[in-house]
């Protein structure tokens, strides 16, 4: 599709649902109807940055930080895999207690439980990429959040967006499956920016992305913002299968955060892959990029039972398998 035929789209919502229908259909397709969990670790809520719609923020002096180190984060590693998670995911804010040497031996000692790992840890230099990948590092998330370079600016106080972009294709160039995503509802967003987010992922092929929609924080100087709406979020993330038929979509929490049934319904629209947080309730509290998360009070395998009912729930499986990029042959 080109610029104005999304646009024309995420304008139009008497075509919703033939557009949630055919995302399932090009779902179904080409990634089958087997969904990928993907097992979270958010092992550090310390970010040097001042994103101004996120709660782990470096001015957000009421959030309680805290870090998960090795040990203690192998033995989630460990648990999960023996909850049957075949892919794991750390995440944490840009915390550079993490250095290259500790990430690399982080990164060795969960390879060797036999799981792809993807890393989501934020801007770093190519050769610190390398190393991970060197290491064993299989993914890296990295989302854009928006293309558009004054909305980037005005969002992300001194960071430098071809920086970003920078970051994204040495991911792409060191073999990562690489992905990417945006948030949906930003203040001064525009539908147009939207569109050029979804060109954007196919100008990089991602193989992975996340759309979610933008839910204030009431310790960011956005708290006062209005939310972003769930089914144009849905229709972003809709459009992303359209345009790229065999990427990984996650149904992401934030979907399900703002829509009781957020994420069975984004399955139902070209969603294939869920992201289940293994990470123990004493830290999901903390880890608060946005307010009001799901099953903050659950524990792990709680988690893990409740997803796996939903997906049997809409016909769907679980899959068995590492959950890679089929990429077709074009």
């Amino acid at each position: 599709m080109n610029k104005q035929e999304l646009i024309d789209i995420l304008n139009d919502d008497t075509k919703n649902d033939w557009l949630f229908k055919k995302a399932d259909r090009i779902r179904h397709e080409n990634v089958g109807d087997e969904v990928h969990l993907r097992g979270l670790i958010e092992f550090s809520n310390i970010c040097k940055r001042g994103c101004k719609y996120c709660g782990l923020r470096s001015a957000n002096k009421e959030i309680e930080r805290y870090r998960i180190l090795k040990d203690e984060l192998l033995i989630y590693a460990k648990k999960a895999v023996e909850m049957g998670y075949r892919t794991l995911v750390l995440q944490s804010g840009e915390d550079d207690f993490y250095d290259t040497d500790k990430m690399v031996e982080i990164i060795h000692e969960i390879k060797k439980f036999d799981v792809a790992l993807t890393l989501s840890i934020g801007e770093k230099t190519y050769d610190e990429y390398k190393a991970f990948k060197d290491a064993g590092a299989d993914r890296y998330l990295l989302r854009i959040e928006t293309t558009d370079k004054n909305l980037y600016k005005i969002m992300h106080p001194g960071v430098n967006i071809e920086n970003r972009f920078r970051c994204l294709y040495d991911l792409k160039s060191l073999g990562y499956e690489t992905g990417t995503g945006c948030l949906v509802g930003l203040p001064n967003q525009t539908i147009e920016s939207l569109a050029e987010d979804i060109l954007f992922f196919k100008k990089l092929n991602a193989d992975m992305v996340g759309i979610g929609p933008f839910i204030p924080h009431e310790q960011t100087p956005l708290a006062k913002a209005q939310k972003g709406d769930f089914w144009l979020a849905l229709k972003v993330m809709a459009l992303t299968r359209l345009n790229l038929p065999d990427i990984n979509i996650p149904a992401t929490t934030a979907m399900e955060t703002i829509n009781p049934k957020g994420r069975i319904i984004a399955l139902n629209s070209g969603a294939n892959v869920v992201m289940p947080n293994v990470t123990s309730q004493e830290y999901r509290a903390k880890y608060e990029i946005y307010p009001g998360k799901i099953c903050i009070n659950e524990n792990p395998e709680q988690c893990r039972g409740c997803i796996e009912g939903k997906i049997l729930s809409i016909g769907r499986t679980v899959a068995k398998d590492k959950g890679f990029r089929r990429q077709k042959q074009k």
